[in-house]
């Protein structure tokens, strides 16, 4: 199972007002744990006030960079993202666990595919590293990239896309929609919404040719591009989803609260089995999650975001019935092999054995 490691900073650039893109390079030894594949995360942690916090961010590089760096967004009354941008300083060092993630797809140079991409404000980052790397690594790919933001000096990442689109010359397009100033075509201009991606479709985008989409962003965007990728043809397995954890607090979540009373005091016997050791628990099955369960009895079970969003803390449950609150990461066929996210788990029956090591 992973674990954290410790990554020194090497690099810290500005690339917005509120937004960095922080260098990292592995502890001598460690180089092959970070060989990351395009679209993945890393998860760090750092004590605040004595409390420990973590927080995902996506890799932005490609995959034969040679480098490891993630851009950090600052979120209002984010603990994390402000210290990240305000005060995180060349030569400090910082624990991550390896890259996790499953938003990209399989490399294939010998074929001839046509990528979409949409992706609001920060959730550009995983989707940079998976334009690069598929431009680089597959040679008659053809991509288009639908990016939103609020004005132009909020785009991450503007020059490098420039530079892509120069280097990889008609192979890759990029259509920039800004919701706060007026375009030359009023196509671009205002929200990514069902009737701008009609727009697209129907005068800008041939979705007929489209082969992969990927979609990474606040929840509504992507529901709704989602919605409109399926309406003009595409199927499920042909749209992956990112979803950046934007609504995260800046401290770390306080247990949800039984919104009823019924069976409140119901116990269920939770078998939890972490780098091969296994641990029996009495947990309650209302109010307390599998992985806070974990946690209260001192089992180092993993996480990071506790809202469902990445996938550190997937796990399989080898018996026993139980119901996810949120699921914004884990694939059907993950959830119907039996994974669940156990931040988001909740016992039904008196019994369960849930593995991580699965």
């Amino acid at each position: 199972m992973a674990r954290f490691l410790s990554l020194h900073v090497s690099d810290v650039r500005r690339e917005t007002r509120d937004a960095v893109v922080v260098t990292l390079t592995p502890q001598v030894g460690d180089e092959e744990a970070f060989d990351f594949i395009q679209g993945q995360y890393l998860t760090f942690r750092r004590n605040f006030d004595g409390e420990e916090l973590r927080r995902s961010y996506s890799i932005c590089a490609g995959r034969d960079e040679g480098a490891l760096r993630v851009g950090i967004k600052r979120v209002d009354g984010g603990c994390f993202s402000t210290w990240a941008n305000e005060d995180l300083k060349i030569g400090e060092t910082i624990d991550a666990m390896p890259p996790m993630g499953s938003f990209h797809t399989p490399v294939d140079p010998h074929i001839a595919r046509n990528y979409l991409f949409f992706a609001v404000g920060s959730g550009i980052t995983p989707v940079l590293s998976i334009v690069k790397t598929l431009l680089s690594a597959e040679p008659n790919a053809t991509l288009t990239l639908v990016y939103g933001n609020r004005s132009s000096n909020s785009i991450m990442f503007r020059e490098e896309l420039d530079d892509l689109k120069n280097v990889y010359m008609g192979r890759l397009s990029v259509v920039h929609i800004l919701g706060s100033e007026a375009q030359d075509i009023d196509l671009f201009s205002g929200r990514i919404d069902a009737e701008k991606c009609r727009l697209l479709f129907k005068s800008w985008i041939d979705i007929s040719s489209v082969d992969q989409a990927f979609i990474c962003g606040p929840e509504a965007m992507m529901l709704t591009v989602a919605q409109s990728l399926r309406d003009h043809g595409l199927i499920d397995e042909q749209i992956k989803f990112e979803l950046f954890a934007s609504s995260q607090s800046g401290r770390a979540s306080r247990k949800v609260v039984s919104k009823t009373n019924e069976g409140a005091n119901a116990i269920c016997t939770a078998t939890i089995t972490i780098d091969g050791t296994t641990q029996q628990i009495d947990m309650a099955k209302r109010g307390e999650t599998v992985l806070d369960a974990a946690l209260a009895a001192n089992m180092d079970a993993p996480y990071a975001c506790k809202a469902g969003v990445c996938s550190t803390c997937r796990a399989m449950v080898l018996e026993g019935e139980v119901e996810m609150e949120k699921n914004h990461s884990l694939e059907d066929y993950e959830v119907n092999r039996g994974y669940v996210l156990t931040c988001q788990c909740y016992p039904l029956s008196d019994k369960v054995v849930v593995s991580y090591d699965q």
